[in-house]
């Protein structure tokens, strides 16, 4: 650890009002809440339910770990400043919480463009639907995601490790974040700064690219398809992954190719607010709401769980 000055860091959070702290303190503990409550009823769901065993619901599943993980790394640790009023966090917690939270979010994109995959196989491939996207090349995405994932963040996050803080070590910002912490750092950042947006800008575009060019075949396709009910059925089954994938993908190039977004504090802790606690609780909502098979099976078992009850 370079860093010989400075062991720890002080949380500014998004306000210091007391009576909006109370409002913010009941929002995310309610949308966290929400969103683990969510999250892992999909998890449980795909895993007792036997019609929820396809690939679309194995990289649902993870999608749904992925953001339980994600918003846990960051929103509990805020929920205990407000509460506390401790705004202090070690450097050693402060590195972890950038590793887990960049980890979780960059393998998340990487797995949009694996879900992205698998829709078009189902919709343009149907026939072959279950040789291509067999179990073992649905674990292989898998992997591959959390690879590419890491691969992403450990050239930056090893020149992070070399900064120096000496000056200043408060962070304006509710969780430690690459762009408020390179802004107090006593050491030359052009570096890091140029290598994040690189690998930022890098993952946006190749997952973005796998993205778009899967719903090409797949709208092309549909268009194509004789009947009505047959396009409003693949439609459906694309809605709620395209509605989540947009949402997620606007706010983070909002955030990484608008300068002004990364300069401007109140704006990026918006944002980030927006990708770490009202996303992962919109998320199970949008697929549920929207997934006749997920109602079914959410609904299969609450009569279950009601049986065994009554007995």
């Amino acid at each position: 650890m370079s860093n010989s000055t400075i062991t720890t860091f002080i949380l500014l959070g998004l306000t210091d009002d007391p009576q909006l702290q109370v409002l913010l303190l009941i929002f995310l503990l309610f949308t966290y809440l929400l969103s683990v409550t969510g999250n892992l009823t999909i998890i449980t769901l795909t895993f007792v339910d036997s019609h929820l065993k396809t690939p679309m619901y194995f990289f649902l599943k993870n999608f749904s770990f992925l953001e339980v993980s994600f918003t846990s790394a960051c929103i509990p640790r805020f929920l205990y400043n407000i509460v506390t009023g401790d705004k202090v966090i070690t450097y050693n917690c402060c590195v972890t919480q950038v590793f887990l939270t960049d980890l979780f979010a960059v393998s998340e994109f990487f797995l949009f463009a694996a879900m992205s995959y698998d829709r078009y196989v189902a919709i343009c491939k149907p026939l072959h639907y279950v040789t291509i996207m067999s179990k073992s090349v649905c674990d292989f995405l898998i992997i591959c995601c959390w690879t590419a994932g890491l691969c992403v963040i450990i050239p930056p996050l090893n020149l992070f490790l070399k900064l120096e803080f000496c000056d200043s070590n408060i962070i304006d910002h509710f969780a430690c974040d690459a762009f408020p912490l390179v802004k107090i750092a006593c050491s030359d950042t052009w570096l890091l700064e140029e290598t994040v947006t690189i690998c930022a800008v890098l993952t946006l575009i190749m997952t973005l690219t796998c993205v778009v060019l899967s719903y090409a075949y797949i709208i092309r396709t549909i268009f194509r398809f004789p009947s009505v009910k047959q396009r409003k059925k693949a439609f459906s089954t694309c809605s709620s992954h395209m509605i989540v994938v947009s949402i997620t993908y606007g706010t983070c190039i909002f955030i990484y190719m608008n300068p002004a977004a990364k300069d401007e504090v109140t704006i990026n802790k918006v944002a980030s607010l927006l990708i770490s606690s009202v996303s992962p609780t919109l998320n199970p909502f949008i697929y549920t709401l929207r997934n006749n098979q997920v109602k079914k099976a959410f609904k299969d078992s609450m009569k279950r769980i009601e049986m065994l009850s009554t007995k």
